[in-house]
């Protein structure tokens, strides 16, 4: 039934975009549906390409899901196969169980499943905000795996000043505890076009175009309209937190090649405080040392889903020459 219900909605954002955005059609692409069981429900999300393509990881940024992709993916090489998912509490996936917070390191441990169930040996990974956060840690801790890691404005690890940890665990400990005695608590039920209002004034980033992208798998509908898809505590602070030495380990270990796709009005404004901006620079500033790509382009921090074509050309040409070239020199090589 939960399916029947999110394709009446995905229907309805198909209609509703065609209607408004008609100069922006939906490419055709080989794309399907995607389901990896876990012990508490299921993974989400879709693939695009090829079935022999190389394979390319997607992950997403907070509060978003698999749909940031759907601009985008069009745009690159053929040659991969893109594996796009919907984190857990977000999208179509399920909620973590009740009394469960959503934590980082159980971000890493749900893409090593991915990656188990769908039998990937080595692989690429590009993330948006969150989930070039999370691709960063997966690929540090499992650098053999990873041959190339795209982050799309985001620096790949953020750090909290130590100072801070401790306050910080403390209010996402007094968030989830509070939230869960309030036993009553329900989604909000909104038409279709509240839901766009809602979304468009929580995410000043986003285009129309890319808000109705988002929702064609970010809503459900109900008795009396749409609910947002995604776990209420998704919004509460993380109570696992990382020193700049602890990223700083971390970020040492990855192996793969690096790009790093900046917006110029995007992720680097939200660091207000000289103590969070030297922290982040830092992190940037080791991943140029280490001869990674670094570039900036004109937009905001969804640019890749607003503008794609302003991206592409940056993903597309580093999966080539770093990961598509090397797989064809060692083919003929055998």
């Amino acid at each position: 039934m939960k399916r029947l219900l999110a394709s009446k909605q995905q229907l309805l954002a198909c209609r509703y975009l065609l209607r408004k955005v008609p100069n922006r059609p939906v490419k055709a692409c080989n794309v399907s549906e995607l389901s990896v069981p876990v012990p508490w429900g299921e993974i989400r999300g879709k693939v695009w390409g090829p079935d022999h393509g190389h394979p390319v990881l997607c992950l997403h940024g907070w509060a978003d899901n698999c749909g940031t992709f759907n601009t985008l993916i069009p745009l690159l090489p053929k040659d991969c196969r893109y594996v796009t998912l919907d984190l857990a509490g977000h999208g179509l996936s399920s909620h973590r169980p009740p009394g469960v917070f959503y934590h980082f390191p159980d971000y890493l441990a749900d893409i090593r499943r991915i990656v188990d169930a769908l039998q990937l040996k080595e692989f690429s990974i590009i993330g948006h905000s969150m989930g070039g956060d999370i691709g960063a840690m997966f690929t540090s801790l499992y650098p053999e795996m990873v041959d190339a890691l795209i982050l799309l404005d985001v620096y790949g690890f953020l750090p909290t000043d130590s100072k801070e940890i401790s306050k910080v665990m403390r209010q996402g400990m007094d968030e989830m505890l509070q939230y869960e005695k309030r036993t009553d608590e329900k989604k909000r039920v909104y038409t279709y076009e509240k839901a766009v209002e809602r979304l468009l004034a929580a995410n000043p980033t986003l285009s129309e175009q890319s808000v109705h992208i988002l929702l064609e798998r970010g809503l459900v509908q109900v008795d009396g309209g749409f609910v947002f898809s995604r776990d209420l505590r998704l919004n509460f602070k993380s109570i696992v937190r990382f020193s700049l030495e602890q990223n700083l380990e971390m970020q040492s270990r990855i192996q793969a090649s690096v790009l790093v796709v900046l917006a110029e009005t995007g992720f680097n404004r939200m660091f207000s405080e000289p103590t969070q901006n030297k922290l982040a620079s830092t992190i940037l500033q080791r991943l140029r040392d280490r001869n990674h790509t670094v570039v900036t382009v004109p937009g905001d921090h969804h640019v890749h889903l607003n503008q794609p074509e302003v991206v592409a050309p940056f993903v597309s040409d580093f999966l080539q020459t770093k990961v598509l070239s090397r797989s064809t020199n060692r083919e003929h090589k055998l």
